[in-house]
């Protein structure tokens, strides 16, 4: 999504399931050693994760600690704020205004949503989050996905955070001397939200109601956020507060405020530590005590923090590497922890979950599953998702389940489906990649059959105008049913982005390639057929003059003046330039277009040589590969080693643009390893250059795929030899299947690129 530039501020979950997860995540993932000829020190995988990437410039990432794929996260705080775009943290910062229960999208330009904030303070009450907050020092953080403490300057005492799914403890450490006291703030918007104090049961209790961005911007999203926090500790005062006015011995608060909260001060008898745990749900006040008992039944910390650790050690652990630099072993893992926090799991823990886009009911999902929401789908169907079928296709086939859910709940397929509703966020209709790209991949435990009817319904019906409205369907169908492409007339004003008709013309070619797929693997001939002549419109926008997409009226003309390697409204967060390669699958047809392989050779070259390539946006993920397919692979090889060097860090501001829900990070992570999916629902690979001598990649079905790169280093990025399973190999692309089977890919690399015919 858009490369977003905030400048710092100066200043029993189903219990067995629960333990299930923390002892392996996925059935048959085991981790091994790495090559039983590799002699490299063992890598622990989560003590090589550095939070702190991506919380600096663009990343827009986050030192959220939990589990993988957690309902709630637990971050420091410090922007006191449910604004678009405006991540809880930012390393710049200088003050932390509480430890937050956070929904934020890593790395995204959407909002954080049904949140709220501990906040414990030392002396007078003080509500305001810039009166509260504390300065800190960056040297008094312990940062990992499993457990984050500080130490808070001005109160002098110790905060650390450690979670599991759906719940979160706090333990605070307060000095000798003073009032110790505990601010809950929910994040509300103004007129909003509750709290209330129980002092007797030593608790409070509240939620933040969740409204809408995008399609149907500031409407209720049909549930909140909500929260139960205990404590063992006495309560000696208690209170609330509304906007700034504090009313001591308050028990409830509710609407009409500017903001709103509660607070204890504990007891001149309490221990030095105290503990505070916290319940979440989207569904009840019942159910995030019912999920905090499930998760948290005892007040160990340390307890939480090891199972949490052993959660992360088992996901991160299903790939092994070995050579690279100390650096680029950070940055993978870091890059796989942060491709390992969305879609997030929305049910609770006894299974319960809103219906999507404001159905008004509560649902439950099959035993020994979960609901999952949070899909930016724009983003993640490039290669968050293929990671996942890698890694995790169980999960993976529970988020498709998810989709069919909030389509048959809502009515249609949800194009980017965020806080539970529709968006219209951004382009396309790539869900569909999303579900078939499982399906080809063989996962299946999802309904198929419903999958493929909301399928089709997204690729030939226009939902009723009142429900378009309000985010259902594709943008502008009826102008490219009957254009063959989006005329530049139809502006596309139902749309959060709107116009944008020559990408979301290629994009919609791209994902109805994807649904002729499904419909002939299911035997839909005649809507194969259909879809498949439609996968064929990226040429009704591709001009043969120029040889560059560009914006088309709806007589037939082409749009001037026009320059290729300059912003247009007619193109998505890129340039003509860029999209004019987003044709995956009909490369040699778009090479054809372009005047044949050296031509498009001559063209990918003038992107990167013009300096155009934007590693910090979606739309130029993948070009690098395309050199792979028209006879100069060594040039992919080149490329891609040139974007892992300079385009990722490892530092705060380590990231080229947002990391999108893990997108950016996904991409690393495949592409370190030395291969991509260039064209997800294609269930195949095309081979890059990894930054590793060896990657083990411990599969689901217990099976190991390797990949060796012989005399690899920076001076040696192409490949000269690929080696299957020990036998010449003389394709650039590998199966899914073949990975499946357990394979063994080896690659000779060498200072020199391979002699190679155009």
């Amino acid at each position: 999504m858009t490369v977003i530039k905030i400048r710092p501020a100066n200043v029993v979950l189903r219990r067995l399931s629960f333990f299930a997860m923390l002892a392996g995540m996925v059935t048959g993932a085991a981790v091994g050693p790495l090559l039983s000829q590799q002699k490299a020190a063992h890598i622990d995988p989560l003590a090589m994760v550095d939070p702190r990437i991506g919380t600096s410039n663009e990343g827009q990432t986050y030192p959220v600690v939990g589990v993988p794929f957690g309902m709630t996260g637990w971050t420091p705080e410090t922007r006191s704020t449910e604004a678009k775009c405006v991540s809880p943290y930012y390393y710049d910062d200088m003050k932390i205004t509480g430890f937050r229960g956070s929904h934020w999208l890593s790395g995204s330009c959407t909002q954080d949503y049904g949140t709220a904030t501990l906040m414990p303070t030392v002396g007078p009450i003080k509500v305001d989050p810039e009166e509260r907050g504390s300065s800190y020092k960056h040297a008094s953080e312990i940062m990992s996905p499993a457990y984050y403490s500080v130490h808070l300057d001005d109160y002098d005492l110790k905060a650390e955070l450690a979670g599991t799914t759906r719940a979160g403890m706090l333990r605070i450490t307060y000095p000798e001397k003073g009032k110790r006291n505990l601010l809950i703030e929910p994040n509300v918007r103004p007129g909003q939200g509750f709290v209330e104090v129980r002092p007797e049961k030593k608790e409070i209790v509240g939620y933040n109601p969740v409204v809408r961005m995008y399609q149907g911007a500031g409407k209720s999203a049909g549930f909140s956020g909500y929260f139960v926090i205990k404590f063992r500790e006495e309560v000696q005062e208690f209170g609330t507060w509304c906007g700034k006015a504090v009313t001591p011995h308050g028990r409830t608060q509710g609407s009409g405020c500017e903001r709103l909260g509660g607070f204890v001060t504990f007891s001149d008898n309490a221990p030095k530590t105290v503990i505070a745990k916290i319940g979440t749900s989207f569904t009840s006040l019942e159910e995030a005590e019912k999920n905090l008992a499930a998760e948290e039944s005892g007040w160990e910390l340390e307890s939480l923090r090891r199972q949490a650790e052993t959660a992360w050690r088992n996901y991160l652990g299903r790939i092994e590497i070995a050579g690279g630099t100390a650096e680029q072993q950070k940055m993978f893992y870091t890059a796989l922890f942060h491709a390992s926090l969305a879609p997030r799991i929305v049910s609770d823990a006894d299974g319960t979950y809103n219906g999507f886009g404001q159905e008004g009911k509560l649902h439950h999902t099959r035993p020994g599953t979960d609901y999952y929401d949070d899909f930016s789908l724009w983003d993640s169907f490039r290669s968050l998702h293929p990671l996942l079928t890698i890694l995790d296709p169980k999960r993976d086939g529970e988020m498709v389940q998810s989709l069919v859910d909030k389509g048959t709940e809502g009515g249609f397929l949800p194009i980017f489906p965020t806080w539970n509703s529709y968006t219209s966020e951004m382009i396309g209709d790539h869900t569909v990649a999303v579900i078939y790209d499982a399906y080809a991949k063989g996962i299946r435990n999802f309904d198929v059959p419903e999958a493929y009817r909301l399928v089709r319904q997204n690729a030939f019906i226009t939902p009723p105008h009142d429900d378009y409205v309000e985010g259902k369907g594709r943008r502008a169908l009826v102008s490219y049913d009957k254009h063959g492409y989006i005329p530049l007339e139809d502006e596309v004003l139902d749309a959060f982005h709107q116009r944008e008709q020559v990408s979301r013309t290629l994009e919609y070619a791209y994902d109805d390639y994807v649904g002729g797929q499904f419909a002939a693997a299911l035997g839909h001939k005649e809507d194969a057929a259909r879809l498949f002549k439609r996968s064929a419109n990226w040429k009704n926008v591709l001009d043969p003059e120029t040889r560059f997409v560009r914006g088309r009226h709806e007589d037939g003309s082409w749009v001037t003046p026009f320059a290729p390697d300059k912003p247009a409204t007619y193109i998505t967060e890129g340039l003509p330039w860029q999209y004019t390669f987003f044709v995956p699958h009909d490369i040699e047809g778009l090479s054809k277009a372009l005047g044949g392989h050296e031509a498009m050779i001559a063209k990918l070259d003038g992107l990167f040589d013009k300096k155009l390539y934007n590693q910090g946006n979606e739309p130029s993920h993948g070009i690098a590969y395309l050199y792979n397919f028209i006879g100069a692979p060594s040039k992919t090889q080149q490329r891609v080693r040139e974007i892992l060097k300079t385009d990722f860090g490892p530092g705060p501001e380590g990231l080229p643009g947002n990391d999108d829900a893990g997108q950016m990070s996904a991409w690393y992570v495949l592409s370190a390893m030395g291969f991509y999916p260039w064209c997800p629902g294609t269930p195949s690979y095309t081979i890059g250059s990894p930054l590793f001598s060896h990657v083990a990649i411990h599969l689901p079905n217990g099976k190991r795929f390797s990949i060796e790169a012989k005399d690899n280093s920076a001076s040696n990025p192409y490949v000269q030899s690929v080696r299957l399973n020990g036998k010449a190999y003389s394709g650039w692309t590998f199966s899914h299947q073949e990975m499946l089977q357990g394979a063994s890919l080896t690659l000779q690399m060498s200072s020199e690129p391979s002699i190679e015919k155009h």
